[in-house]
């Protein structure tokens, strides 16, 4: 899943850095997200996974990193298997 979403986060998150230069913990706000770029992260996320975020979800710490985004998809998958 995390592969995935670093695809996702290459394509959509119009980082200032290469998103294989991150590590799974690397702050995604400190390498250039926006909070424009994180809707359009959670739209491909709900695209990719088949999921759909619920309004709790919808906060900076769920974008924070590459580990907080792929617990909260993880989740959402699980929920709606």
């Amino acid at each position: 899943m995390e592969q995935k979403i670093r695809e996702i986060l290459a394509a959509h998150g119009k980082l200032a850095v290469d998103v294989a230069s991150l590590s799974d913990d690397s702050n995604l706000f400190e390498a250039g997200l926006t909070s424009h770029a994180s809707v359009n992260v959670m739209l491909a996320c709900e695209d990719e996974f088949d999921v759909e975020f619920p309004d709790e979800a919808l906060k900076k710490a769920t974008f924070a990193s590459i580990d907080a985004l792929s617990d909260v998809v993880g989740r959402l998958v699980d929920e709606s298997a």
